[in-house]
């Protein structure tokens, strides 16, 4: 099938006369402009851009998200199952095209939607758009075929870390895991994540009541959920978080005791702020960004919980020797996240992460001075990468030698020593619980932390 190719440009307005369609035009337009590489965002943002007149319902909202989502998830491989039925290939210079057949083969191939849905609004969308009118029956045909052949494809090998990682990102794990390694991480990727929550109160019962299963390391996991999160007991009492089980290690290695000061820098969205406060900790939460502050605010409030919060630059803290422990969760690439968040692996680059390693240094740096004599830090990432990570502690100790490393022992961890490197920092991958037995399923994401101590 030949394109006639056409110069990109803004879609029509969202239409919400049919069921359904408008979800699929909020997806598409923000695949779109993901791929299109015009936007410094994550998927979250770039499907709140898109949906910013589409005023959709909770329901057309997740499948909006759940359509974007999947998309993502297995681009690689849709981006090659599209070029072979394209007699040209894949237009990459059209990413309103290409958005608009890979959310359509996403939701034949992967989501639970009638084909004939994912076909006919893909259409839709097609006609409605001016860049796209003239291409509608190909995205016709070319979707059609798509479900002929469905059973041809769905038999392909799916080489997870060949075709759906980004070459330069398969790269760096062939070179900081090993080739099983790294392909066991691609293929947690592609499984997704469980939903994972911190408790105030006792994890057993709240596991029992919610049917879940009390992870080693102190987290929930809830492996089938069936209704909206803020609908579940507990939510609105306030009795629990969603938050990632490798997520929420870092602060319990930090060991607040009640009435410690503690700065928790990069704050937002404020998971392991309400970690140190339920531990009774004063906390002071700094972060840059007043909206995610404001999601942090309302979070705490929910969850009766209270904190010190600033909005500004954590490089600015001028608090010198100031705080008994100081938990730095630094910006970074987020490649351990892909579970959650499969858009991080097409919107990142090689050079962010050098971008960002420097950022971390500087911050690293700022928490040093900080922390009183005895005192703890924490610096963490959610990222794979050793830049963002064991490099960075190396580096930080060979510059600061008022302050020697705390490992992190297996008691802390429920057992679970494969969470600890040599050097005695925690390093979580994807495919770390992701074995057979039932309760060890859903994999976590790849975080690092490392526990200091100032001793000068």
């Amino acid at each position: 099938m030949a394109i006639r190719r056409n110069a990109e440009g803004p879609t029509t307005a969202i239409d919400r006369t049919v069921a359904g369609l408008a979800a699929r035009q909020v997806a598409h337009g923000a695949v779109a402009d993901l791929l299109a590489n015009t936007h410094a965002f994550a998927l979250e943002d770039a499907l709140a851009q898109a949906g910013r007149h589409a005023d959709l319902d909770a329901a057309d909202t997740a499948l909006a998200r759940a359509i974007a989502t999947a998309t993502f998830r297995r681009l690689g491989f849709l981006r090659a199952i599209l070029a072979a039925r394209l007699s040209q290939g894949l237009p990459e210079d059209q990413p309103r095209l290409v958005a608009l057949l890979a959310t359509g083969a996403a939701q034949i191939l992967d989501l639970n939607v009638p084909d004939h849905a994912a076909v006919d609004l893909g259409v839709r969308i097609a006609k409605g758009d001016p860049q796209l009118q003239h291409l509608s029956g190909l995205v016709n045909a070319v979707l059609r075929r798509i479900v002929r052949e469905r059973a041809e494809i769905e038999a392909e090998t799916n080489d997870p870390l060949g075709r759906n990682t980004p070459g330069w990102l398969a790269g760096r794990w062939r070179d900081a895991y090993g080739e099983t390694t790294a392909r066991a991480v691609a293929a947690a990727h592609l499984a997704g994540a469980a939903l994972d929550i911190t408790v105030k109160g006792s994890a057993a019962e709240w596991a029992e009541r919610l049917g879940g299963t009390v992870l080693p390391t102190g987290s929930v996991r809830l492996h089938e959920v069936r209704s909206a999160v803020t609908d579940l007991p507990g939510y609105a009492e306030g009795a629990w978080w969603v938050q990632d089980a490798a997520a929420a290690i870092p602060a319990r290695l930090l060991a607040v005791t009640p009435g410690q000061r503690v700065a928790d820098l990069c704050a937002a969205p404020g998971g392991k702020t309400a970690q140190l406060a339920s531990a009774g900790a004063t906390v002071v939460a700094v972060d840059r960004s007043a909206p995610r502050l404001e999601r942090l605010r309302e979070n705490l409030g929910r969850l009766g919980l209270a904190a010190e919060i600033r909005v500004g630059n954590a490089l600015e803290v001028e608090e010198p020797g100031g705080f008994d422990a100081v938990l730095l969760d630094a910006p970074c690439s987020a490649t351990g996240t892909l579970r959650r968040h499969p858009d991080v692996a097409w919107t990142k680059a090689g050079n962010d992460i050098l971008r960002l390693a420097a950022l971390q240094r500087r911050l690293f740096d700022r928490a040093a001075l900080l922390v009183k004599p005895g005192g703890r830090i924490v610096y963490c990432t959610c990222s794979l990468e050793p830049e963002e990570g064991e490099r960075q502690v190396r580096d930080f100790l060979k510059r600061n030698d008022g302050f020697e490393r705390v490992p992190v022992t297996p008691d802390e961890l429920g057992g679970l020593t494969d969470l600890i490197d040599a050097q005695g920092d925690l390093r979580t991958l994807p495919s770390h619980l992701d074995g057979t037995a039932p309760e060890n399923r859903g994999g976590l994401d790849g975080f690092f932390a490392s526990r200091l101590r100032r001793t000068a």
